[in-house]
């Protein structure tokens, strides 16, 4: 997974071809979202793997990319981390589109720092002072007498409207945050620098950060598909009305239980509950 993350730091296109290299009829084109490019590249990996005709292109760049690539019919499926917009469901429409949403998996958006950092969690209301910067020393929050560097997905990222919509609440991030432009980004930046605060998908949340909790739930499977996390949501596929041909059946594969399996293999939520885990709640 640390191998994936150096790959989409900057928005990585990925483009795996079988068979001959002529444009073939069985062509997957995929964009957008950062967060759901592991379980895409997972999926098409095995799914070309058993299919040897099928070309397939998949790109990152941020969910609001992936639906403009839909919109512009530019892309066969646009990832998106977040649900597609009334607005760009009206602007889909006047040019002839119908996007269709497809959920894929389930995710926690989880606030992460250094492994040096003593926080252990924080409430909804001290993440949305920290974005604001409001609060700006760690020892606010329970922490050491410490800067607090705040780390941010950019506007383009269905991430960074997730993190509005369960934290800022349309309040201004700070100006003084560092916009970035993917999951893997912030990784590396929050575990680069023992100030740093910053939010992450839960595929992303490995080895060189630390998750906090939220509200005093712990993110799990368990509490991300219960919605007992406060910051749970779906990972989506949308494609131009229902999917036809090689798409439908790529998008079939990804959502029976061997692509679910790839879901929970690269840290995200399976469509069906996962096993019972002692109780989130502390």
């Amino acid at each position: 997974m640390i191998s994936m993350i150096k790959k989409i730091i900057f928005g990585v296109t990925l483009v795996l071809f079988t068979g001959s290299l002529a444009i073939a009829a069985d062509s997957i084109i995929i964009k957008g979202s950062t967060t759901v490019l592991p379980i895409s590249q997972a999926a098409l990996e095995a799914y070309t793997k058993i299919n040897k005709g099928v070309q397939i292109s998949l790109s990152g760049g941020g969910s609001g990319e992936g639906i403009k690539a839909l919109i512009d019919k530019s892309t066969d499926i646009g990832n998106s981390s977040r649900e597609i917009k009334k607005e760009e469901i009206t602007l889909a429409e006047s040019k002839g589109v119908k996007p269709v949403a497809h959920v894929v998996a389930h995710d926690a958006l989880i606030p992460v720092v250094n492994p040096k950092n003593k926080v252990k969690g924080l409430s909804t209301d001290q993440l949305s002072q920290i974005y604001q910067g409001k609060i700006t020393n760690w020892k606010e929050v329970g922490g050491d007498d410490l800067k607090i560097i705040v780390i941010s997905r950019d506007s383009s990222s269905g991430t960074f409207e997730s993190w509005d919509h369960f934290v800022m609440k349309k309040a201004k991030v700070t100006p003084r945050a560092q916009m970035l432009a993917s999951n893997g980004a912030v990784f590396t930046a929050v575990s680069n620098n023992k100030y740093a605060i910053g939010y992450l998908g839960m595929g992303y949340v490995k080895k060189g950060v630390k998750a906090l909790e939220v509200d005093g739930v712990v993110a799990t499977p368990e509490s991300a598909l219960s919605k007992q996390y406060p910051f749970s949501r779906e990972l989506y596929m949308y494609t131009n009305g229902e999917p036809t041909g090689e798409t439908a059946k790529f998008i079939a594969f990804l959502k029976s239980p061997e692509g679910q399996k790839m879901v929970a293999k690269e840290g995200f939520v399976p469509l069906i509950a996962p096993a019972k885990t002692k109780s989130s709640k502390k």
